[in-house]
């Protein structure tokens, strides 16, 4: 097994990495937490396959929350039911919410589990890779509002992160593959040797790697700057032409990964715009395409400009971009609002 630690300013984050951990999670979870109910969240997808198996293996009352699979219910609502079935299921402050599931189920449990009660705890089993290497880790919880992407939530850290690699031979081919789209993000921002790894041949063998190197580099973001104030917005590189699109799709038309995919590659325009040394665009490009990410921003550039404003890395009259001029070194780059609109409709 591998275990990594996250102290955060308020509580401690255990991140263990193992394949079978989910049907080890109760044993797991008892040497973290001494809950008298436990309530798991979970979504239409991955309760058929999981919730079963995991309530099962505890000795104490278990209650869920089922919610529909998908980012559009990502709202304030769906929180409010998760309150709901945890009033009627008795749940008190000592008790544990668990999240099972991918990115959406985690930002909306954690969410729920930060706020019921005013904090109750929280333990994250993320079920997708994405969530695995990227959203279960670090505290941010939220939902999202019409106006943009998780601009309602909370920092708020899991006392324990159960990543099960087993758990992704379940998933779709284009669930696993949006994940990658967070995993080439690490690459890029801190560690090159992710990317080596994706491009070996049979890179899946070694999956449990991979998901390390990229949780091991977020712990140590987090660590530094759990409130993202500074170093932990290099995380966002790719996500703020990224989130735009998602926005202008409704967020049905391109999932979170291929949104991130896009967003890296406008990235790396906007970085060459502005004077790169080199020029990545075309690495870049031809790794996605392998992976089988998009590449190309479908939408209007006046329109991304317009979505991306409402983004809560806007600061004032910047917005903050995150650029990478080589693979590995990641800068946070405050652009004026004109000179953005420039480079925006220019990509």
């Amino acid at each position: 097994m591998k275990q990594l630690t996250l102290c955060g300013a308020a509580a401690q984050s255990e991140l263990r990495i193992d394949r079978g951990l989910l049907g080890n999670a109760a044993a797991q979870i008892a040497q973290v937490f001494s809950p008298s109910r436990v309530h798991i969240v979970t979504d239409s997808n991955v309760a058929p396959l999981y919730l079963d198996k995991l309530a099962a293996q505890f000795d104490l009352p278990v209650s869920s929350t089922i919610l529909p699979a998908g980012e559009e219910y990502k709202r304030l609502s769906s929180v409010e039911r998760i309150y709901h079935d945890l009033l009627a299921a008795g749940m008190t402050r000592k008790d544990l919410v668990i999240a099972l599931g991918g990115g959406v189920t985690g930002d909306i449990t954690g969410f729920a589990a930060a706020t019921f009660l005013r904090g109750v705890s929280l333990c994250q089993i993320p079920t997708t890779l994405l969530a695995q290497v990227d959203s279960s880790v670090g505290g941010k919880t939220g939902v999202d509002l019409p106006e943009g992407k998780n601009l309602v939530g909370a920092f708020y850290q899991p006392g324990l992160v159960l990543i099960d690699p087993n758990v992704l031979d379940t998933l779709p081919k284009e669930t696993f593959t949006d994940g990658m789209a967070e995993v080439v993000k690490y690459g890029y921002i801190a560690n090159p040797e992710i990317l080596r790894m994706v491009q070996a041949p049979g890179y899946r063998a070694h999956i449990e790697d991979i998901i390390y190197e990229c949780v091991k580099i977020k712990r140590d973001v987090v660590a530094q700057d759990e409130h993202d104030t500074g170093l932990r917005m290099i995380l966002n590189f790719g996500h703020t032409v990224g989130h735009a699109a998602e926005k202008l799709g409704n967020y049905t038309e391109l999932t979170h990964g291929q949104a991130v995919a896009i967003g890296m590659v406008a990235a790396m325009r906007l970085s060459n715009a502005l004077g790169a040394p080199r020029d990545l665009v075309p690495e870049l490009v031809t790794l996605l395409k392998a992976l089988g990410l998009p590449t190309d921003l479908p939408y209007d550039r006046e329109a991304i400009f317009g979505a991306l404003l409402s983004d809560k890395k806007k600061f004032g009259a910047t917005v903050n971009f995150i650029l990478v001029r080589n693979p590995g070194q990641a800068d946070i780059v405050p652009l004026a609002a004109e000179q953005l609109h420039t480079l925006i409709v220019n990509l």
